[in-house]
Order: structure tokens, then C-alpha cells, then sequence
């Protein structure tokens, strides 16, 4: 299963060079509420949490249209053809971070392809091939 782990998110910066990578391969604009597919947030103790598809499939599960269906590499993909707009999968996610913008019809979820990677400074994000 091809899938985004972040390696060690003590080295997170906070710079959200992943963030703006994601949303504007995806959206062509940012906006850290509506369109990142990967999450910096600040916990209670003021630590970072980095949030990343796991590609744990409760999207998939839960989606009422079956538009969420896993690849050969393993990976959760949206069908925007069948895709509804309905956000059942939005407010699935265990993450919290299926994205989705008020003027598009259909979220968008990671898909693994390491636009993240290539713009984090600190390499601290990995595409990795893992066996479940």
C-alpha cells in the first residue's frame, strides 16, 4: 500500500509548506481551513500534529455512492463522476482532513502523490510503500 507517513513530527516547523503544496496542486489557491489534504495543527501542550492520510478507507466505507474506491497501489481515490458532494466521507475522516471548497462540487482527499514531500524543508514526509 503506497501511502504519505510522516517520519518525525518533532522536526515540524510549522513553515506549512505542505499545506500550500497540497491546496494549490488541488485548488490552485490556499486556504488552510478548506483546502489542504494534510494538516499542521497546534495541540493543547503546544506541540505540533502533523495530520496525514493513512489510508485507513473509512471514507470509502462510509460513502452512501461507492465513489470512493482503492487503487491497485492501495491508495483511496475519489470518482468525481459519482461523487455526489455529499461530505458523508468529509465527516468520516478520522483525520478531519478531507477537503472541501464551497465553489467545487466534490472534496478531494490525499492521493499520495508527494507534491507535500517535495515542498517540506525539513523532510520529514515520505511516500512509502507499506504492507498491511
Amino acid at each position: 500500500m503506497k501511502k504519505l507517513v510522516v517520519t518525525d513530527r518533532s522536526q515540524c516547523q510549522a513553515c506549512l509548506s505542505c499545506e500550500i503544496a497540497c491546496s494549490e496542486a488541488f485548488y490552485k489557491m490556499y486556504n488552510n481551513f478548506d483546502t489542504p489534504c494534510i494538516r499542521i495543527d497546534v495541540k493543547k501542550d503546544n506541540s505540533l500534529n502533523v495530520k496525514a492520510c493513512n489510508q485507513c478507507g473509512v471514507c470509502a466505507k462510509k460513502c452512501p455512492e461507492g465513489a470512493i474506491k482503492q487503487n491497485a497501489k492501495g491508495v483511496y481515490m475519489i470518482n468525481k463522476k459519482l461523487c455526489t458532494g455529499c461530505l458523508t466521507c468529509v465527516d468520516a475522516c478520522p483525520k478531519g482532513i478531507i477537503a472541501k471548497v464551497e465553489d467545487k462540487p466534490t472534496p478531494s482527499k490525499c492521493i499520495a502523490c508527494g507534491i507535500c514531500v517535495d515542498a517540506c524543508p525539513m523532510g520529514i514526509l515520505e511516500i512509502q510503500e507499506v504492507t498491511d
